[in-house]
């Protein structure tokens, strides 16, 4: 006798936008080795969905209220060990994915993705792989031997972020204003920058901090 057909690949999709979620839906629709089983608006629902789903493979959105993506992802990985995440965002800086990845996420897309891209994504995943978009792996690979900054480095570019003084930093954080000057020299060297402007650019296009 001939083997039976191989199960789908039962996927749920987090994500806070209705026409990213149906976009996935129209999809995996007519496939017969795939089917969407369910989907989540935020992170407190992904975990909820995934304990009575039990997917086979999930994909989450980073930034979405509440709960995020990185810390649904720490959840359900705590949870159930042997999940599979695909991160799918818009937001394709180096930190964000070493982020994710950490948390237990094994493939990283882009929501600008080909189609075709996504449904390998979550073939490889099925069967136990990675899945990085390139642009993603090409930007790890760039600043892997780059210092990162420290909790305290990224708490300052926050800060300088929104449009505060020194000053202002020094008091929100309780230190010195020589000490948030120390900071701001080493995070200029850490992201090879030489002006306030050009570090908040370039922390916020890495994923570093948010805007």
């Amino acid at each position: 006798m001939p083997d039976p057909s191989p199960s789908p690949i039962r996927v749920l999709v987090v994500d806070d936008h209705p026409i990213l979620r149906e976009g996935v839906a129209a999809i995996l629709e007519d496939r017969a080795d795939m089917v969407l089983v369910g989907e989540a608006r935020d992170g407190v629902e992904a975990i909820v969905r995934f304990r009575e789903l039990l997917p086979d493979v999930t994909l989450m959105d980073l930034q979405m209220p509440g709960m995020g993506g990185v810390e649904a992802i720490k959840a359900i990985r705590a949870e159930h060990a042997s999940a599979r995440i695909v991160v799918l965002t818009t937001y394709d800086g180096d930190a964000q994915a070493v982020r994710a990845l950490k948390a237990g996420a094994t493939g990283y897309l882009l929501k600008s993705s080909l189609r075709t891209e996504m449904l390998d994504a979550i073939h490889a995943v099925h069967q136990g792989r990675r899945y990085l978009h390139r642009n993603i792996a090409d930007e790890i690979a760039m600043h892997i031997v780059d210092d990162a900054l420290s909790d305290r480095e990224v708490a300052v570019l926050q800060l300088v972020a929104v449009g505060k003084a020194n000053k202002q930093i020094a008091w929100e954080l309780g230190i010195s204003e020589e000490t948030v000057k120390g900071h701001l020299k080493a995070i200029f060297a850490k992201l090879d920058v030489s002006d306030r402007t050009h570090a908040v650019t370039v922390a916020a296009r890495r994923g570093i901090i948010e805007l």
